[in-house]
C-alpha cells in the first residue's frame, strides 16, 4: 500500500516508440519557446546556438522532457498559420533529437499535420492545449502515430479564454471535460494520456486556485497530471510582482501540486523545479 501523503502514481510509464519508459519520481518538462512574442521568455532563443545551449542547461539541470512551443497561446497572441508554426519548429527538433538523443521531447501544438510531422522528425509526446477541440483530426492521428498526447483543458480559445471565463464550478467542470475527452480517446485506442486541467487558459486567478486545491479529485482518472503555472499571472497578480520576480510563487506552487497529486511539472527554471521535487520527495517517503 502506498504511504499516506505519497504521490498517487508510484509510477509514471509512456510507451515511447514501442519502448516501455518508467519512472519512479515526478517529472520536470522543460519549457523551449520558439516563438517571438510567448508571455516570459519569448524571442530569447532565436538562433541555433542559443536554442541548443539552452537545451543542454536544461537536460544538465535535471529535465526529463523537453516541451518545443512554435506557436504562443497566451493570451491575445498573434495568430500564424501552420506553414509558419512548421518553420519555426522543424529545424530546431531536428537539431535537438540529434544532438539529445536520449531525451524526451514534447512538441506543443494542436494541429494534426505538425504533431504527425513533428513525430516523424523525432518528437516523443504530443502536447495539446485543446484535446482535439480545435483540430478533428488531432485524435484520429495520435491514434495512428501511437504517441503519448497531453489533454489539456481550456475554455474557449487562445484569442477569447480570458475574455471573462465564467464557471458554476471550475474543478466539476474539468472533471467533466475530461470525462468526456479520455473516453472518446480510449475509443480510439489512444490509452497513454497525459492529463492538464490548464491553468490560466480560460480561468481567472481564482478559478486556478480553486482548482489547484481541488488537484487531488483528478486522480479519478489514475492518469498523470501535468501542471503548467511556471511564472503564470496567477503568481505576480496575487504578489504585485513582475513576471520577471516569480521564481519564488512558481517554487511554492510546485511545491503545492506536487502535495496535491501532480505528477509532471511543466517549467521554465529547470533546477529550481528538481530541487522542489527532491525536497517533496524526500518529506512524503519519511
Amino acid at each position: 500500500m502506498a504511504r499516506k501523503g505519497t504521490n498517487f502514481l508510484q509510477n509514471i510509464m509512456m510507451n515511447i516508440r514501442g519502448d516501455i519508459h518508467t519512472f519512479h519520481s515526478p517529472l520536470i518538462m522543460g519549457v523551449l519557446n520558439l516563438t517571438p512574442d510567448s508571455f516570459f521568455d519569448g524571442g530569447q532563443y532565436n538562433s541555433s546556438k542559443k536554442i541548443i545551449e539552452h537545451v543542454e542547461k536544461m537536460v544538465n539541470e535535471g529535465a526529463n522532457i523537453i516541451d518545443l512551443g512554435a506557436y504562443s497561446s497566451r493570451p491575445g497572441a498573434e495568430h500564424i498559420n501552420e506553414k509558419e508554426e512548421l518553420k519555426r519548429l522543424m529545424e530546431p527538433l531536428q537539431q535537438i533529437r540529434s544532438r539529445f538523443s536520449d531525451i524526451l521531447i514534447s512538441v506543443d501544438t494542436f494541429r494534426s499535420n505538425v504533431a504527425e510531422q513533428a513525430f516523424n522528425n523525432g518528437a516523443d509526446i504530443i502536447n495539446d492545449i485543446s484535446s482535439g477541440e480545435l483540430d478533428d483530426q488531432m485524435l484520429d492521428t495520435i491514434s495512428r502515430i501511437k504517441v503519448p498526447y497531453i489533454m489539456m483543458h481550456m475554455q474557449g480559445n487562445p484569442k477569447t479564454m480570458q475574455q471573462n471565463p465564467s464557471y458554476d464550478n471550475v474543478t466539476s467542470s474539468v472533471i467533466k471535460f475530461f470525462s468526456s475527452k479520455i473516453r472518446l480517446a480510449i475509443s480510439k485506442g489512444i490509452n497513454d494520456i497525459i492529463i492538464d486541467p490548464g491553468f490560466g487558459f480560460g480561468k481567472n486567478v481564482d478559478h486556478n486556485y480553486e482548482l489547484l486545491k481541488n488537484l487531488k479529485e483528478l486522480q479519478l482518472f489514475n492518469k498523470p497530471i501535468l501542471i503548467g503555472v511556471s511564472r503564470k499571472s496567477m503568481i505576480n497578480k496575487v504578489l504585485n510582482v513582475s513576471t520577471q520576480n516569480t521564481l519564488n510563487g512558481s517554487s511554492v506552487l510546485h511545491t503545492i501540486a506536487l502535495l496535491n497529486g501532480a505528477n509532471i511539472l511543466r517549467v521554465h527554471d529547470v533546477e529550481a523545479a528538481r530541487e522542489v521535487v527532491k525536497i517533496v520527495s524526500y518529506y512524503q517517503n519519511n
